[in-house]
């Protein structure tokens, strides 16, 4: 198992999902683990009962159905789901009207699902996700990228009330993957994933979704600085000095 997760982690975004059903038929006994532990692109379904997009995920799985967040329903049909209590319901339904504010002023589209469900532990669960096509045929409004998607996904364990404060626990996993193909960058592929805790205490007057957002908000930030100094700094930093710029090349040539 050990060695099949460092496989994972290290396969590109675009390729875990035949990775994964690779090792699942390998080893079917630690199918629960790989399903739970892996987290694979995100996948989008339309609620034909509200005509809006939602997205699947483990956390909104019940047997082989999804539930959408806007009519609390499970497609395919399925009778017996799990649901929400109906505290937790109105405050998933209000997440989701904020979560779909945040997710246009920062992405300038893109798809976003918010998704919760009570613990063992008096607390609850909450599931941020948010999905993003940058390609030129999709959500991309500069059309530089032949392919291109940022997934993000946002666990929050929050944990009972005491003495006015409660424990936040938030895994957040950015999965991006993208392609050039034009005649000024030629043809370009980078993909990779990235993943990063963080626990507060914090006090509950403000309200959950007060918290939860200032902590997704933070995390992102550090994402994207993550991302952009190990990915493209680094990516930058090769080709620059395997392929450097005429003007360097002209000021590093010896003098004749």
């Amino acid at each position: 198992m050990e060695a099949a997760m460092g496989l994972m982690r290290r396969i590109p975004p675009k390729h875990t999902e035949t990775a994964l059903s690779a090792l699942l038929s390998l080893m079917p006994h630690h199918s629960s683990d790989l399903l739970s532990q892996v987290d694979q692109p995100l996948q989008v379904l339309c609620d034909v009962e509200c005509g809006k997009e939602f997205i699947l995920c483990e956390y909104n799985r019940d047997a082989d159905s999804y539930r959408s967040p806007w009519s609390n329903k499970y497609h395919p049909l399925l009778e017996d789901g799990s649901l929400p209590s109906l505290r937790l319901r109105k405050l998933e339904v209000e997440a989701n009207d904020i979560f779909a504010i945040y997710r246009d002023q920062y992405y300038e589209g893109g798809i976003s699902s918010v998704y919760m469900w009570e613990d063992d532990n008096e607390g609850f669960v909450a599931c941020f996700l948010i999905k993003k096509d940058g390609s030129k045929t999709g959500q991309g409004r500069r059309g530089y990228l032949e392919e291109g998607a940022w997934d993000a996904i946002h666990v929050i364990e929050v944990g009972p009330e005491e003495e006015e404060n409660t424990n936040y626990r938030l895994t957040s996993t950015v999965m991006l993957t993208l392609t050039t193909d034009n005649e000024s960058s030629g043809t370009f592929s980078l993909s990779g994933s990235i993943r990063r805790q963080m626990s507060m205490r914090l006090s509950v007057a403000d309200g959950h979704l007060c918290n939860m957002g200032r902590m997704i908000e933070e995390m992102e930030s550090k994402l994207r600085n993550s991302l952009d100094q190990v990915y493209f700094g680094k990516t930058r930093e090769m080709v620059c000095t395997l392929r450097p710029p005429s003007e360097v090349s002209q000021m590093r040539m010896p003098e004749s």
